[in-house]
């Protein structure tokens, strides 16, 4: 049977953290965090915005959010996102590096994104899958590494730890 088990983590980033390295060390410590009995299999992911070592995660509040977006207007930026699959017995982690290029962003379309709500809970301040999407004229990578959960890297992953991505699940 599938299960949602979010773990509890201490998710801020250690003073000097690298962006990629703060991703890795989230996502482990999610993984860590589990308890995975014999035949069962976790999957745990983080994602990071950075805009060159500065780590965007998720924004306190709409000013933060509104902060993040001003930051990352008319630049490109990148997504990261560490994933580790775990069994009982042991992990497979992978991470996955999309570089993204914002529009220049008018006050305007600032606005009118902050009031949205969209940003909230999301890295960086923004949802690509969302209308935030407008913002976006190019990307270099994974898209859905961008919404969040990199699609292929996670199938081979998760076939790696014998879990059946395609077929019957007991």
């Amino acid at each position: 049977m599938d299960a949602i088990r979010p773990p509890e983590v201490d998710e801020a980033p250690f003073r000097g953290e690298l962006p990629r390295a703060y991703c890795r060390r989230i996502a482990a410590l999610k993984a860590a965090a589990m308890q995975v009995a014999p035949g069962e299999v976790a999957l745990c992911a983080d994602t990071t915005v950075a805009l060159g070592r500065r780590i965007l995660g998720k924004p306190a509040d709409a000013a933060e959010a509104e902060a993040f977006l001003r930051r990352l207007s008319g630049r490109r930026h990148r997504v990261i996102t560490a994933l580790v699959v775990r069994s009982a017995e042991r992990a497979w982690a992978r991470d996955v590096v999309t570089t993204v290029r914002m529009k220049r962003l008018s006050e305007v379309e600032i606005r009118a994104y902050i009031a949205s709500g969209d940003w909230q809970g999301k890295a960086g301040g923004y949802a690509i899958q969302g209308p935030a999407g407008a913002f976006i004229p190019w990307i270099q990578g994974s898209y859905s590494a961008v919404m969040g959960l990199p699609l292929a890297e996670t199938a081979q992953l998760l076939a790696a730890a014998g879990y059946p991505v395609f077929g019957a699940r007991a």
